[in-house]
C-alpha cells in the first residue's frame, strides 16, 4: 500500500511561526538537552569501544603533512552504515573543536559528514548536528553550497531501492510516517544556516531550481516538494516571487501535457469500465515513479481522484498552491489586503511572464482567478492590467489576443463580478472598438485580415462572449432600460463593419450571438453569416484517401482560459465561484454539421465534442431512437442543461437525418425536461 499523500497545512498562522522561533532559539546550544536525554544512550545499540587512530585535529594535521592513514581509517569509520547514536555524538564534538581546520582540503571529508543518515536518529544526534552546521558554515563558507544542497534533497520521500545483484528489481518512495517531523528539522536547519549566514537566500535558490524532481515522478514526490517550496518563502519572503515562479512554471509544463479533451476522455472510460484506472499503458512506459501496482483499490476509485496520470499531480499541485494562497491572503478569517495586495503583484508579474504567452493552457491561469475572488478589488485590478494589454499598440499582437480571450472568459465566467463591472468592461471594449473602426474608415487595410487586425477582432469575440453569458443579468429587471443599454453599443456598426468578425470569431459564439440578437432585435447577424458560409472552402476528401481537409473555423486561436476547471480537487476547493452553464450550439449552418468517422451527421458541441443528429445514433448513444432535431433539449454527459440554435436550412446542405427534412427555425429554445 502506498504511503497517504502529504496534507499538512502550509505555515501561515502565527502559533506556526512562534513555534519554529521557539525551536531556533532552543538550538543555538546543541548540546542543552543532553543531560535530561542521557537514557537514549542506555537504550541505544551497544557501541563500539574500539576506535583507531587519533583525536580529528590530530588526524587533520598529519594529513597536511603527508601522513594520510589516519585520514583514511577515520573516512571508513564515518562511512560505516551501521554507526550508532553516540559515536556520531562524539565525533561530531570533535569535528566542531576542530572547525577552523575544514578548509577546502578537506572537501572529501566534509561530503561524507554530509552523507550521515542523521535525520531519523535520536533527538540528541539531531542537535548536535545543526549545531555543527552552525559552526561549519560560520567558519567555513565555503562549504555552505554543499549543506544547503544536502538539506534540500531530503524535501521529497526517500527511495527504498531493493537490488537482486547489481538489478535494481524494486525503486519506490518509502513509506516514512515521520515525514512531517523530518520536514520540521529540514526547515529548522535552513534557518539556523540563515542566522549564521545572512546570505544564504541568494545561494539557495539555484539548489531549489535543480533540486526540482522531473515532474513525472510520482504524486507524493512532488507534493512534498512543492510544499516544502512554499514553506521555505514564509520564512525567506525574497525568495517569495522566485519559488512561485518555479512551482507555476512546473504546473504549467504538466497542464500544456494534459489536454481537457485528453482528461474529459479518461474520465469518460473511466466511467464506462466501473471506475478503474486502467488505462492502456505504452508498450515502453519505463517511469519507475509511475507503479499502478502500488496503488490499491480503494485508492483508485477514491472520488477526488483523477484517472488521468497527468492530470493526478495538476491537481494535487494546483490544490497545494491555492491552500498556500488562501493561507497568505487571510488572517483569523478575513482577507489581509496588504498581505494580498503583495501577494498580487507577485502573481501578476508571474502570469505576464508564464501563463499569457502560454496557449491555450487549461488549468494553471486558476490561480488568478482563485485570488480575485477574495474581493473585488482585485478582480477589477486583473481587468484593468489585461485591458492595457489589449489596447496597447506597443504588446505584440499574440499577447493583445490572449488579453482579449481572458477579458471576456473572465467577464463571463466569473460569478463574483457584478453586472456594473460587466456593464463598465463592456462599454469601454465597445467604445475601443468603436475607434479602431474611425481609424479604420480613413485608412487603406479596411478588410478582413486576421493577421492585421487580430487585436481587434479578439476584443469583438471578448464582446460577443462575454453578452451570450451575461445577457439574462443585462435584461433582467427593467427589461425597457436593458435594451435601451444594448441599443447604444451600438452592436450593428461592428458587425456590419468591413472587417466581418463573424467571420474570423469562433462560429459556436457567433452563432449564439446571432441568435440572441435576433431574438431582441438588437442585429441581425444571419445574412452576413450565409455570405460568409458560401466564401468558405467546403471540406473537401481526397480521392486517394487520407485525411480529410477541412476549412479553418477558429482562425483566431481562440482559447476560453476560464472554461469550468475538470480537476476534482480544485471543484472541492473552490464551489460556486464559475458560471458552469455551458454555452452549446449546432453552429450555423455549414460550420455546426459535420461528418463524423461513422458516417453519421453530428454536431460540434463545446470543445470539439460530437453528438449525433441521425436517430440510429442518437439511439446508439443515449438509449432513446429520438434524433436531436426532435429534441428541444438535451442533457449532456456531465449533467448541464445543453441550449440548441435551429436554424434556417441553407442552400446546398444536405441535412441526412431520420426523415426530419423541415427547416430549422432561428430561435432559442427553452429547456424541457423528458
Amino acid at each position: 500500500m502506498a504511503a497517504p499523500l502529504l496534507h499538512t497545512r502550509l505555515p501561515g498562522d502565527a502559533a506556526a511561526s512562534a513555534s519554529a522561533v521557539k525551536t531556533l532559539g532552543a538550538s543555538r546550544t546543541g548540546l542543552s538537552d543532553m543531560l535530561t536525554l542521557e537514557n537514549d544512550f542506555f537504550n541505544s545499540p551497544p557501541r563500539k569501544t574500539v576506535r583507531f587512530g587519533g583525536t580529528v585535529t590530530e588526524v587533520l594535521l598529519k594529513y597536511k603533512k603527508g601522513e594520510t592513514n589516519d585520514f583514511e581509517l577515520l573516512k571508513n569509520q564515518l562511512s560505516d552504515p551501521d554507526i550508532k547514536d553516540d559515536q556520531i555524538i562524539n565525533w561530531l564534538l570533535e569535528f566542531r573543536s576542530s572547525i577552523m581546520y575544514l578548509t577546502k582540503d578537506f572537501e572529501q571529508l566534509i561530503n561524507i559528514l554530509l552523507r550521515l543518515q542523521w535525520l531519523n536518529r535520536s533527538q540528541t544526534v539531531v542537535e548536535e548536528y545543526l549545531a555543527f552546521l552552525g559552526n561549519l558554515v560560520s567558519a567555513q563558507t565555503v562549504f555552505l553550497r554543499p549543506c544547503l544542497s544536502m538539506i534540500v534533497s531530503h524535501f521529497v520521500p526517500p527511495r527504498v531501492v531493493i537490488k537482486e545483484g547489481d538489478v535494481d528489481v524494486s525503486d519506490s518512495d518509502d513509506e516514512d510516517d515521520n515525514l512531517p517531523a523530518t520536514f520540521d528539522t529540514c526547515h529548522r536547519a535552513l534557518q539556523i544556516i540563515a542566522r549564521y549566514v545572512p546570505s544564504t537566500p541568494w545561494f539557495l535558490m539555484p539548489i531549489l531550481v535543480d533540486k526540482f524532481p522531473f515532474v513525472r515522478k510520482s504524486e507524493r514526490t512532488l507534493e512534498c516538494y512543492v510544499h516544502n517550496l512554499l514553506r521555505i518563502s514564509i520564512y525567506f519572503p525574497t525568495l517569495r516571487h522566485e519559488i512561485l515562479e518555479l512551482v507555476i512554471e512546473k504546473l504549467l509544463k504538466l497542464d500544456v501535457n494534459a489536454s481537457r479533451q485528453d482528461i474529459e476522455d479518461a474520465e469518460e472510460v473511466a466511467a464506462q469500465t466501473g471506475g478503474g484506472t486502467d488505462a492502456p499503458e505504452g508498450l515502453f512506459s519505463m517511469d519507475e515513479d509511475e507503479d499502478p501496482g502500488g496503488e490499491t483499490k480503494a485508492d483508485a476509485q477514491r472520488p477526488d481522484r483523477m484517472v488521468h496520470p497527468v492530470a493526478e499531480r495538476l491537481d494535487i499541485l494546483l490544490s497545494l498552491l491555492l491552500s498556500y494562497i488562501k493561507d497568505v491572503c487571510h488572517v483569523d478569517g478575513k482577507v489581509d489586503n496588504n498581505k494580498t495586495k503583495d501577494l498580487y503583484r507577485d502573481l501578476i508579474t508571474i502570469f505576464d511572464k508564464l501563463l499569457l504567452p502560454t496557449h491555450a493552457s487549461c488549468h494553471v491561469q486558476f490561480f488568478m482567478f482563485y485570488l480575485c475572488s477574495f474581493k473585488l478589488g482585485f478582480a477589477e485590478a486583473f481587468l484593468e492590467h489585461l485591458w492595457k494589454k489589449l489596447q496597447d499598440p506597443n504588446n505584440p499582437a499574440i499577447i493583445r489576443q490572449a488579453a482579449g480571450n481572458y477579458i471576456g472568459s473572465f467577464l463571463a465566467r466569473a460569478k463574483f463580478i457584478p453586472l456594473i463591472t460587466v456593464k463598465s468592461c463592456l462599454d469601454l471594449l465597445v467604445n475601443w472598438l468603436h475607434m479602431y473602426l474611425n481609424n479604420q474608415d480613413l485608412g487603406t487595410k479596411a478588410f478582413c485580415d486576421v493577421a492585421l487586425h487580430g487585436p481587434f477582432y479578439s476584443a469583438c469575440q471578448a464582446v460577443f462572449y462575454t453578452f451570450v453569458f451575461r445577457h439574462k443579468q443585462l435584461l433582467s429587471g427593467n427589461l425597457k432600460e436593458g435594451l435601451t443599454y444594448l441599443q447604444s453599443l451600438n452592436f450593428e456598426r461592428i458587425v456590419m463593419s468591413q472587417l466581418n468578425p463573424l467571420k474570423i470569431c469562433l462560429p459556436s459564439v457567433v452563432n449564439f450571438f446571432a441568435a440572441i440578437t435576433s431574438k431582441y432585435q438588437l442585429v441581425f447577424c444571419y445574412t452576413i453569416i450565409e455570405r460568409n458560409n458560401r466564401q468558405m472552402l467546403p471540406v473537401i476528401r481526397s480521392t486517394a484517401g487520407g485525411d480529410s481537409v477541412r476549412t479553418c473555423t477558429n482562425p483566431l486561436d481562440t482559447f476560453f482560459p476560464f472554461d469550468p476547471c475538470v480537476l476534482k480537487r480544485w471543484v472541492l476547493l473552490v464551489p460556486l465561484s464559475v458560471v458552469n452553464l455551458r454555452v452549446v450550439s449546432i453552429g450555423f449552418p455549414t460550420s455546426g454539421v459535420s461528418w463524423s468517422s461513422s458516417g453519421h451527421s453530428c454536431l460540434c458541441i463545446g470543445n470539439s465534442r460530437e453528438y449525433p443528429l441521425d436517430a440510429a445514433a442518437c439511439s446508439e448513444h443515449t438509449g432513446r431512437g429520438r434524433s436531436l432535431a426532435q429534441e428541444e433539449s438535451w442533457i449532456d454527459t456531465k449533467g448541464l442543461v445543453i441550449y440548441f440554435l435551429f436554424f434556417f436550412k441553407p442552400v446546398g446542405l444536405n441535412i441526412k437525418g431520420d426523415g426530419d427534412r423541415r427547416a430549422w427555425m432561428g430561435r432559442m429554445l427553452p429547456f424541457r425536461g423528458s
